[in-house]
């Protein structure tokens, strides 16, 4: 048997009520999340529920891109996403066993691909 663990997250950012500084959907701490390094994200609601999980190569340009397509998965519920998670994860074959691992194990409520729970 293989055990993974899910990493513990590098930076969370939460999204504020009443932003002061320009913003996408509530978030102004992208600047947080690096340009140049790959990993996972998490988008979770204000219940802690995980609503969907992604990886990158870079990170905050996959991340902004979810809130700004419109072909994203989770693009009629951008509203619902209270709090973003995101794990440096270097190496693009862990990246895709974190990802596939993460979202079945906790279900991702928008994940459509990479499902084996439902």
């Amino acid at each position: 048997m293989i055990n993974i663990t899910i990493p513990t997250p590098d930076v969370t950012i939460m999204k504020e009520e009443n932003p002061q500084l320009s913003h996408i959907y509530g978030f102004q701490d992208f600047h947080l999340i690096s340009r140049e390094v790959g990993g996972i994200f998490m988008f979770y609601n204000d219940e802690d529920e995980l609503l969907f999980v992604g990886k990158a190569r870079k990170l905050r340009q996959r991340i902004k891109k979810h809130f700004e397509d419109t072909v994203s998965p989770i693009k009629a519920h951008r509203e619902e996403v209270a709090k973003i998670e995101v794990c440096h994860v270097e190496d693009a074959v862990h990246r895709e066993i974190y990802e596939t691992y993460i979202i079945n194990e906790l279900k991702a409520k928008y994940n459509v691909e990479k499902v084996f729970f439902k």
